[in-house]
């Protein structure tokens, strides 16, 4: 029987804006759109591979210090810290509160689990989903960034439960599938897209408990 279902946070409960939109009208207009995205896109690939590194504020605020310089550096001019972290915005997707209360109302508990750094918590707020979750496991905090299963291993932990009592819903194949298979817990690959994904919409897991 399922008594947990772990959810992975981008791509699964909130989405990004690009951040280039926003930050058009704080670069100087020389940029050309093409330079802009592509400066972009190396932050959030550098972002990826270094979300686990910022494990408290401190530490958090010296990863976006290498960000906002990668940044910097492809653009020739200087952005700020607080302008890249402005442009940063996350919205919850449309599925995700009705999905997440109608999960909650068969009393199951239902954690975040997410390559991200120690800020998780704090977005997952602004989006308003803080009070629809038990708790966030996140690779800062956890040492370990998907596919391994120590992230997984964590949030079970957190969880009071077994492996075979979770399930786990994310978007990504390669980390979330394959990291929660590491750890024996069964998963649903999302694609909303309708594409291979074993799910097109959270409101469709509760098919799957």
């Amino acid at each position: 029987m399922t008594r947990a279902v772990f959810l992975d946070a981008l791509g699964t409960l909130v989405e990004l804006e690009p951040p280039w939109i926003s930050l058009r009208d704080m670069v100087p207009a020389e940029v050309s759109d093409e330079q802009l995205v592509e400066a972009l896109k190396a932050e959030m690939a550098y972002y990826k591979e270094h979300a686990h590194e910022g494990r408290d504020e401190a530490s958090l605020a010296e990863l976006r210090e290498r960000c906002a310089a990668l940044v910097s550096r492809k653009l020739g001019l200087d952005v700020g810290v607080d302008e890249l972290v402005s442009a940063i915005r996350f919205s919850a997707y449309p599925d995700a509160i009705p999905a997440l209360t109608a999960l909650r109302d068969r009393r199951l508990l239902l954690v975040a689990v997410s390559n991200w750094d120690c800020s998780l918590p704090r977005v997952l707020e602004g989006c308003g989903l803080g009070e629809m979750l038990d708790g966030t496991i996140t690779s800062a905090e956890a040492g370990a960034r998907k596919p391994d299963p120590a992230i997984f291993e964590r949030a079970l932990e957190f969880a009071g439960c077994e492996a075979s009592e979770a399930l786990h819903v994310g978007g990504t194949a390669e980390e979330d599938v394959v990291g929660a298979g590491a750890a024996g817990i069964r998963s649903l690959l999302i694609d909303r897209d309708g594409g291979d994904g074993d799910i097109a919409s959270l409101e469709e897991i509760d098919q799957h408990l």
